[in-house]
C-alpha cells in the first residue's frame, strides 16, 4: 500500500474543472457559485476588495426577496441568476431570481417535506444551462436554468428501492463530466451516477447496508484513482468515480444516524466531523484500483453537525454541537491538536471570503471573524432582520461582492465590498 499525495491543488483543483464550467458556459457572464459550497465544495470564495470591518447596523442591505417558500436550502449563481429551494404549500419549488432579486421563474420538484424540521434541504447544482435538484424525498430533476422547463426526472428512493431518512435526504447534487451522482442509500446501491443529459443510469456503487446520509458527496483524486466520498448513516463510504466500484467503508456512527457535514479531501486525506462522536483524520492508502483508509487522529472538541468545517492554511475551522456547546473550535490539519475554543456568535455556519471567516448563527447573528490558529477574532457583526421563520440553517454565500443569507422564506442580499472596488 501506499499513501496518495495530490499536487497542484489535488482534488480540488479537478473538482473546479469538472463543476466549474457551470459558469464558463452560462448564457451571461457575471458572478459564479454554481452549487453547494462553491465551485470547487470547499466553501472558499475568491471574492477580493471586500470590507474589513462593517457598520455597527452592518453592511448595506441591498434588497430582500420573498415568496421562496421555508426551507434551509442556500443559494447558487450562475449565468446572471440566483437560485435556490422552498416548500411553498405542498410543493418543493425551485425558483430562480434574477440579480436584482425578483423572481424570474418557479417549478415544483414533487411534494413538499412536512415531517420534522419541514422546509427544503438540498441546494440547486447548475451546469451549463441546466439545473439539477433533489428533494428531501427523492425526487432528482433535470431543469433547463432559463425557464424552469422540466427536462427528465425520476424518484431515487423508489427506482433503488430504499426508504427515507428521519429528515429527509438532504444532498446537493454533484455533477461529474456527464454525470449527476447521488445517494440512495438501502438494500441495492450506495451511489449512483445518473447521465446528466437524459436522467439514465450509467452505474451503480454496490450497498454497504447503510441508508443515504444527509452530508452531500465529494470528488477527490488520490494516487491516480478518481473517488466519491460522503458519509452515509453510519460510516465514510467511497466508491470509484469511473467505475462505481466500492473502496472502503469506515464506520463512523453518531447519535440518530446525524451524518451531515461533507468531507473535506487534502493532500491524500479526507476529514470527516460529526454531533458528538466527533472528527477523525483518515489516511487513504491506495494501490492500483483499491483503496483503504487509517485513522491519523480523533478529537471530540469538533462535533460539527451541519454548519459546515473550512479548510484554511493548515487549520479547520467550525462549530461545535454538543461537546463544547456550540462554541468555534479550531483543529490543526496535521495533527488534530485543538488551537483554540471560543464562543464566537453561537453555533450555526460559515463561508470564507478575501482572508474572512463569515459566520451565521442559528438565531441570525453574522459574524466577521479574522482567522488564525491563535484566535476567533470577530471584527464585526450584526443580526439577520427578524421575519423568516425556523432556526436559520442555510450556509452563508459570498459572491459578486454580495452576502447572501436565507432565513425561512426570506433572502438578503448585502453590499460587502469596499468603496472603490
Amino acid at each position: 500500500m501506499r499513501a496518495c499525495r495530490s499536487t497542484g491543488g489535488g482534488a480540488l483543483l479537478l473538482v473546479f474543472c469538472l463543476v466549474g464550467v457551470a459558469c464558463a458556459t452560462a448564457a451571461e457572464p457575471g458572478p459564479c457559485w454554481p452549487q453547494f459550497h462553491g465551485p470547487k465544495r470547499d466553501n472558499i470564495s475568491t471574492e477580493t476588495g471586500l470590507l474589513d470591518q462593517w457598520p455597527d447596523e452592518g453592511p448595506p442591505l441591498i434588497w430582500t426577496a420573498s415568496g421562496l417558500g421555508h426551507g434551509f436550502s442556500t443559494v447558487s449563481i450562475a449565468g446572471g441568476r440566483i437560485y435556490t429551494a422552498g416548500d411553498v404549500e405542498h410543493d418543493t419549488v425551485v425558483t430562480a431570481l434574477s440579480l436584482d432579486g425578483t423572481i424570474a421563474w418557479q417549478a415544483s420538484n414533487g411534494k413538499a417535506w412536512t415531517g420534522s424540521q419541514p422546509g427544503s434541504r438540498g441546494t440547486p447544482t447548475l451546469d451549463g444551462d441546466r439545473l439539477y435538484h433533489e428533494n428531501p424525498h427523492g425526487d432528482v430533476v433535470c431543469l433547463d436554468a432559463r425557464n424552469g422547463r422540466r427536462l427528465w426526472g425520476l424518484n431515487v428512493l423508489e427506482r433503488f428501492r430504499s426508504e427515507n431518512i428521519t429528515w429527509a435526504l438532504a444532498e446537493s447534487l454533484l455533477i461529474d463530466g456527464d454525470r449527476v451522482i447521488c445517494r440512495p442509500g438501502g438494500p441495492e446501491v450506495s451511489f449512483v451516477a445518473l447521465d446528466k443529459r437524459t436522467g439514465d443510469v450509467v452505474w451503480t456503487a454496490p450497498s454497504t447496508g447503510d441508508l443515504a446520509g444527509y452530508s452531500s458527496t465529494v470528488l477527490a483524486e488520490c494516487g491516480g484513482l478518481r473517488m466519491l466520498m460522503a458519509l452515509g448513516s453510519k460510516a465514510l463510504i467511497a466508491a470509484n468515480a469511473d467505475t462505481g466500484a466500492l473502496l472502503f467503508r469506515f464506520e463512523h456512527e453518531s447519535p440518530f444516524d446525524e451524518n451531515i457535514t461533507m468531507p473535506i479531501y487534502h493532500d491524500g486525506r479526507v476529514f470527516i466531523s460529526t454531533r458528538t462522536t466527533g472528527s477523525v483524520m483518515l489516511r487513504i492508502d491506495v494501490e492500483g484500483s483499491r483503496a483503504s483508509v487509517e485513522p491519523v487522529w480523533r478529537s471530540r472538541d469538533l462535533d460539527n453537525q451541519h454548519g459546515g468545517v473550512i479548510l484554511r492554511d493548515g487549520y479547520l475551522y467550525g462549530s461545535s454541537h454538543v461537546n463544547n456547546s456550540g462554541k468555534w473550535i479550531c483543529l490543526d490539519w496535521q495533527t488534530g491538536r485543538t488551537a483554540h475554543i471560543e464562543p464566537g456568535v453561537g453555533k450555526g455556519s460559515l463561508t470564507f471570503a478575501d482572508g474572512r471567516l463569515y459566520t451565521l448563527s442559528e438565531r441570525g447573528t453574522v459574524g466577521l471573524v479574522r482567522p488564525t490558529p491563535e484566535g476567533h477574532e470577530i471584527l464585526s457583526r450584526f443580526d439577520v432582520p427578524k421575519g423568516g421563520r425556523g432556526p436559520v440553517w442555510a450556509h452563508p454565500v459570498v459572491c459578486g461582492g454580495r452576502l447572501y443569507l436565507r432565513h425561512g422564506d426570506l433572502l438578503y442580499a448585502y453590499d460587502v465590498r469596499r468603496r472603490g472596488f
